[in-house]
């Protein structure tokens, strides 16, 4: 007990319409999405893993990518889909705080990744003499695994050092369970929650965005020095999928991260849904139908020409 309120022990998501056009139409797109994502990351993963051409850094990294984008959307689309037609829609605390700190250490680590990977990409454009040296496989391999291990740690630290209680409502207006919009009927003081929010999206949002502008403005200047229009081309078409990604989940996931924890509102659950279910779906089909390197291979594997 917290005063004379009862603890939650579970919550009921109403983020849903009670249309049944509008639940159909929503299943189908999750199931579209969530089939999309599934079977995408896993033909990106399986066509690097066959190919010995495209065992580098670069394609390292984007497997890293799809083993994430496939976390991220079955922490949520399943759910989501069940939850559709059903009444009840509930899920309990214990449940509802695994699946945040799962997608707040997924959507760390691909913020993170993604900053790792214009990285490379501004080491094989400007210093391409450098490159195996610089991007070796220790390296790459310790890289990755500081990423993980930090934003695990990152992550789960906050909620073990104050664990979040609720009590009185416990309907959250949201598909998912999303610390945004359940932090609000969190019992006590939730200051330190919203300074940890402010401060982890600065080191996992802001500034891997900085540093990727940065890499990119050293590219671009880079690529214009180029005399040959074909190696402009080339090299403007390797980075293109990458920046394509970047610009659709950092501008959602700033919107609703970086925005004070008060001014959240039904509006952002539809933003969630870019970075939870498109963007997951949306990179394997963006690198793969952008990259030459990964159609070749697919054709040699299944003999097609």
């Amino acid at each position: 007990m917290v005063g004379n309120q009862t603890h939650v022990t579970e919550f009921i998501l109403i983020g849903f319409s009670q249309s049944l056009q509008i639940r159909i139409l929503l299943f189908i797109l999750f199931l579209v999405f969530y089939a999309s994502a599934i079977l995408g990351n896993v033909f990106l993963f399986f066509i690097v893993l066959v190919s010995p051409r495209m065992h580098t850094p670069m394609y390292f990294f984007l497997c890293n990518l799809s083993f994430i984008d496939i976390g991220y959307s079955s922490n949520s689309l399943p759910k989501m889909m069940v939850d559709i037609f059903s009444r009840r829609r509930r899920i309990s605390v214990t449940g509802c705080l695994a699946q945040i700190n799962t997608g707040i250490f997924l959507g760390e680590t691909e913020c993170t990744l993604l900053a790792v990977m214009a990285y490379d990409r501004y080491i094989a454009i400007c210093f391409p003499l450098y490159y195996t040296t610089i991007m070796n496989r220790r390296v790459c391999t310790k890289i990755i695994v500081i990423l993980w291990v930090g934003n695990f740690l990152i992550s789960t630290i906050p909620m073990i050092l104050k664990p979040l209680v609720f009590c009185g409502e416990n309907k959250v207006d949201h598909f998912v369970c999303e610390i945004i919009a359940i932090l609000s009927l969190a019992c006590g003081d939730i200051s330190f929650y919203e300074t940890t929010i402010f401060v982890l999206g600065l080191f996992t949002l802001l500034l891997p965005l900085v540093f990727i502008v940065v890499s990119y403005i050293c590219i671009i200047y880079s690529v214009l020095t180029i005399r040959s229009v074909a190696g402009r081309s080339r090299a403007f078409s390797t980075c293109a999928s990458h920046l394509t990604v970047i610009f659709m989940y950092y501008g959602a996931t700033i919107t609703v991260y970086m925005a004070p924890s008060d001014t959240f509102s039904s509006k952002h659950k539809y933003i969630a849904l870019l970075y939870g279910t498109a963007t997951p779906t949306l990179n394997p089909l963006i690198y793969s139908l952008r990259n030459s390197d990964i159609k070749d291979a697919f054709r040699k594997k299944f003999y097609f020409f």
